[in-house]
């Protein structure tokens, strides 16, 4: 299969859409416009899966064409703050993923205007993690619950309500609001700042940039599904925006959420404007040009497909591991069952599966237990590797792939043994381990040492790059060790939900 063939989303047609969108919306409002961000600015890994081509950061790219014209307010939830909530991609708490943020929109050259901690409440962490941000000079409100709540729309739009929240400055015309996830408080600030701009006299706008659902493709489109699995904690249901159907006679789909919450916020809006609501309908307030970027629906149905068994695997782990209740596993379950899926879809499954078997018959694990690993490589490339008292499984497959790779023979030593005892000799015998074997970030760096003498280590050592965006699975939930080293080399990474050792606690 050609590169061309496995681009299913054109960024550059999907970027002049949703510019012009974006353009069109301000100028509708006063040239005052508060953009809500839904899903991910930077680093949209589910899109980038979901729509094979897709720049994970192409509304990056889209800020910078416009960054004359923003001001960007980060929110963050305090509760998840002290709950130490974690972005399952990166591994990292929502706080952490707040300071990455703006680390990162620096890089691009857009500074983050301000840091809003929502419905702050004097919790300690919420209090620490604000102090931090203010000793490095980054500006910071806090924003309460807001009284009267859902249901007192006379309390929420009035001085005790959105205006008991301090109006966060601003002076571009168009004000980007984002957050690490849902739940970050986003459209609550845009209502404060709202209902302030219009006691000041602005009649500013209120808008919400959107990926998913794709509003212009179908209920049961594959990419909506798969944004529903990916949903799946919060139960959010793709379902037609029966607001949009009446007033315009047109079928769209939204979200459960924002349909069941349309007829609050049309009411809160009308109360803060004092005359006619913005909008008729969800579907109204989105500014979504996603469809017109894509240009091969069957890749992109593949691909929706495939994440959504992705998905399954992710959270029967977080079930097998304590982190997800019963019923988020249970409907992921019903989404395999709707399309019609099963684990085994996903071609690295049953190899890594095999070579755990393969392992077992040699008799070679750890604790009385045998796993395997698979990874397809971008041509297509089916390799496994099993563990080992000297390897990982993970470990295994990575050095077995960055061989082929590179053309190297199979059996080809590529640490040298001295290295490999002396790893051991440091886990077991000087820091107490109970693991010797070396996991996935150990095996990194002994290659690379060993890449200083060892052409041939060299060789496979540049080759790990190709292994980027490419499918693993392993048979067993990965060692924090080698989770963090599959993390670097940025695969698509799932792993059946059984454990690598029978002890409660693994460090390694």
């Amino acid at each position: 299969m050609s590169v061309s063939d496995r681009i299913g989303f054109d960024n550059e047609k999907y970027l002049k859409e949703q510019t012009a969108s974006i353009l069109e919306r301000v100028n509708r409002f006063n040239h005052k416009l508060y953009l809500e961000f839904g899903g991910k600015i930077l680093y949209d890994l589910h899109a980038a899966r979901v729509l094979p081509g897709f720049d994970p950061n192409v509304k990056m790219r889209l800020l910078q064409m416009l960054k004359e014209n923003i001001d960007v307010i980060l929110c963050i939830h305090a509760g998840a703050i002290e709950r130490k909530k974690v972005r399952a991609d990166f591994g990292i708490t929502y706080d952490v993923d707040a300071l990455k943020t703006i680390d990162d929109f620096r890089e691009w050259g857009i500074d983050i205007k301000a840091v809003v901690i929502t419905r702050y409440q004097n919790q300690p962490p919420a209090k620490a993690f604000r102090n931090k941000l203010e000793m490095r000079g980054i500006k910071v409100y806090l924003h309460y619950p807001t009284k009267g709540y859902p249901t007192d729309v006379d309390l929420i739009v009035s001085d005790q309500g959105y205006g008991a929240n301090e109006y966060i400055e601003t002076t571009k015309p168009i004000v980007i609001v984002t957050g690490p996830g849902p739940g970050s408080g986003k459209l609550a600030t845009c209502l404060c700042n709202l209902y302030h701009e219009y006691k000041m006299g602005v009649k500013a706008g209120y808008a919400k940039f959107e990926t998913f659902p794709i509003w212009d493709l179908p209920v049961d489109h594959m990419v909506n599904i798969a944004y529903e699995a990916a949903t799946v904690d919060l139960d959010d249901k793709v379902l037609i925006d029966d607001h949009h159907l009446k007033a315009y006679n047109i079928r769209t789909v939204n979200y459960n959420r924002d349909i069941e919450a349309f007829h609050l916020l049309k009411r809160i809006i009308e109360k803060i404007t004092g005359g006619g609501s913005m909008y008729q309908s969800p579907t109204d307030m989105g500014v979504n040009r996603a469809s017109a970027g894509i240009v091969n629906d069957k890749l992109i149905t593949e691909a929706s497909y495939q994440e959504i068994i992705r998905r399954y695997f992710r959270c029967a782990v977080e079930y097998a591991m304590g982190l997800a209740e019963k019923e988020i596993l249970d409907r992921i379950n019903m989404i395999m069952i709707k399309v019609g899926s099963k684990a085994e879809d996903r071609r690295v499954v049953l190899p890594a599966r095999q070579a755990a078997s393969d392992a077992g018959k040699n008799g070679k694990g750890h604790d009385g237990i045998f796993c395997g690993a698979a990874i397809e490589l971008n041509d297509g490339t089916i390799l496994t590797g099993k563990n080992s008292p000297l390897l990982h499984a993970s470990s295994s497959l990575i050095l077995n792939a960055a061989k082929h790779l590179a053309g190297l023979p199979d059996k080809m030593y590529l640490i040298p043994e001295a290295i490999i005892d002396s790893v051991k000799h440091l886990k077991k015998d000087i820091l107490d381990g109970k693991l010797v074997s070396l996991d996935v970030d150990e095996t990194l760096i002994v290659l690379g040492i060993s890449a200083l003498s060892n052409p041939a280590a060299k060789m496979a050592l540049e080759n790990l790059k190709f292994l980027r965006d490419c499918e693993v699975h392993l048979t067993h939930i990965p060692t924090p060790g080698d989770e963090a080293g599959w993390r670097k080399l940025k695969v698509n990474l799932t792993c059946d939900p059984e454990f690598s050792s029978k002890s409660l606690f693994i460090s390694g």
